[in-house]
């Protein structure tokens, strides 16, 4: 049993302080009733995940996740925000539909429920020797080798999601 005034029990309070920023970000985004505290939540998350990624020993990808996600990806859901229709009556309503909440309710406690079985039953290795290097160098050989076509898909995915943000903005629009 470790004290929490260990390294190791210090270290544990820094990962669950840095999760439940995380879980709380997320939190509000999915629950707030106005779509600018939704962004605030969202970005709150996202700076939990970077939190979390310089925890992990990759301060390059924490510092990346700060300036893309948090600083590029919250100015452009911020224009989207300010761009949308100010007066929600003036757009059509749609009715909801009672099973959304149920199924999207399931399918969360399913996905939950996989990854916690899947973390119980993994024999988890424990890292000997030095941490690996979290550093520029090594990030740039493993995205231009290892990981180059990955790094080009993710290059795809922000692309449609930016022009799926001014689509749905524009839409938004009431049209002169």
């Amino acid at each position: 049993m470790t004290s929490l005034f260990s390294p190791e029990g210090l270290i544990g309070l820094l990962f669950l302080v840095l999760l439940g920023i995380t879980a709380c970000g997320a939190l509000i985004a999915v629950t707030a009733g106005r779509l600018i505290r939704s962004v605030a939540g969202l970005l709150l998350c996202l700076i939990g995940v970077a939190g979390l990624y310089y925890f992990l020993n990759s301060p390059f990808v924490a510092l990346m996740q700060l300036l893309i996600y948090v600083g590029a990806v919250g100015v452009v859901i911020a224009f989207a925000v300010m761009l949308a229709e100010p007066n929600p009556e003036k757009q059509p309503s749609r009715g909801r539909n009672p099973l959304t909440g149920a199924l999207g309710f399931l399918t969360s406690g399913v996905a939950f429920t996989g990854l916690a079985v899947l973390g119980l039953t993994t024999t988890w290795r424990r890292h000997v020797g030095p941490p690996p290097d979290g550093g520029m160098a090594a990030i740039g050989q493993s995205l231009l080798t290892t990981y180059s076509m990955v790094f080009e898909l993710i290059s795809i995915v922000l692309l449609v999601a930016i022009i799926g943000s001014l689509v749905l903005a524009r839409a938004g629009r009431e049209k002169p």
